[in-house]
């Protein structure tokens, strides 16, 4: 933007419509769940925008915008069309106090709220998102590609999904074919929407499906005790690193969820390591998943960054990494159920698992 621009009304619809033109390949796909903008990446700093169906989530991620919140929301209204908007903030934003009337986290700025969880589609399958209160904007619009991953690996396939939350994964894995899934998450919230989930899914094998309540590191431990074997494992915790200070303490987390992980996946099994924190470099990332597999040799499948909405064009917003790795021995093999786990000094954690309306799950300029 030059200096001297006039962000007025005008200027805002003509920025949010070359970013929604972008996405018109996810639209005419029938995907109705995508990020429309994203932010600094998008030409719009601070401010993202995403679209469930007839609804639009616009979250603002600083005070900067909220003179301009009229402007925005009528450009939005008239590019696009939708039948409701909500409005959410960024944490910091939204634990201000002396907000401006008509400016808080969950307040409507276009139609009625919705009475439940709206519904939106992606590759194929409908899932909920909770616009009002849940996290980033409802749901985690940015692991769509990898989620499609997953189900492409998981014919036949024992699933384990950790850090779940509404079961994503899980779902995709089903789909593909897994023999059986089981996602893990703190909240019970959380798996009780990824029941849900799978009820809007009627063709899916729901009973394929089960779930674990607790903390990861805790039950991936009990899970190696009782001699638990999966073929695929999942981990997509939240950001361990929401700043520079914390970096250190989350590349040791990312390291022994890695190393638990791998201790349920025999001779051939897939992990798939997930990191969604901007202060942690993919090589950084790389290198403490390596160091929790230990002795335990590897071959690197794939690693993935971002999808098609969610374009990042400086280092800063390159938040998002996932690694597929297909493991070999030495390690607990398929036919030894009643291995037992070595004693396991229990890791340092920056904080817990994501929980409902913790905005703290992913780092605030990756909402």
């Amino acid at each position: 933007t030059q200096p001297g621009t006039l962000l007025d009304e005008d200027w805002f619809h003509a920025r949010i419509g070359v970013s929604a033109g972008k996405r018109q390949t996810l639209s005419s796909a029938g995907c109705t769940g995508y990020r429309v903008v994203n932010g600094e990446s998008d030409g719009l700093p601070a401010m993202v925008l995403d679209r469930y169906g007839g609804t639009l989530v616009l979250k603002l991620y600083s005070t900067c915008l909220f003179p301009y919140l009229a402007e925005i929301r009528e450009a939005i209204r008239r590019r696009l069309t939708p039948e409701r908007m909500v409005l959410r903030l960024g944490r910091k934003c939204a634990e201000m106090s002396g907000l401006p009337s008509g400016i808080r986290d969950g307040v409507m700025l276009l139609g009625q709220a919705p009475a439940r969880p709206v519904v939106f589609s992606e590759s194929g399958l409908r899932f909920e998102a909770d616009v009002m209160r849940g996290q980033k904007t409802g749901f985690f619009l940015d692991q769509r590609d990898n989620r499609a991953r997953v189900g492409r690996l998981a014919r036949g396939q024992r699933v384990l999904n950790v850090f779940s939350y509404t079961g994503g994964f899980s779902l995709l894995a089903i789909r593909g074919g897994a023999r059986r899934v089981t996602s893990l998450d703190l909240s019970r919230h959380a798996l009780l929407g990824a029941n849900r989930n799978f009820e809007l899914n009627g063709q899916l094998a729901a009973e394929l499906h089960e779930t674990l309540e607790g903390d990861a590191f805790d039950l991936l431990g009990q899970l190696q005790d009782r001699g638990r074997q999966f073929d695929l494992v999942v981990l997509d915790p939240p950001s361990f690193a929401s700043r520079e200070a914390d970096v250190a303490a989350a590349l040791r987390a990312y390291s022994a969820l890695a190393r638990r992980g791998a201790a349920l996946l025999g001779r051939g099994g897939v992990l798939v390591a997930c990191s969604c924190s901007s202060h942690v470099s993919v090589e950084q990332f790389q290198q403490s998943v390596i160091t929790g597999l230990g002795s335990r040799q590897h071959e690197t499948l794939e690693t993935t960054g971002h999808t098609l909405d969610h374009p990042a064009l400086f280092p800063e917003a390159n938040y998002l990494k996932a690694l597929f790795l297909r493991l070999g021995g030495p390690g607990p093999s398929a036919s030894s159920p009643g291995l037992k786990a070595r004693s396991r000094p229990r890791p340092s954690r920056p904080h817990r698992q994501r929980k409902p309306g913790s905005d703290r799950a992913r780092r605030s300029r990756r909402s």
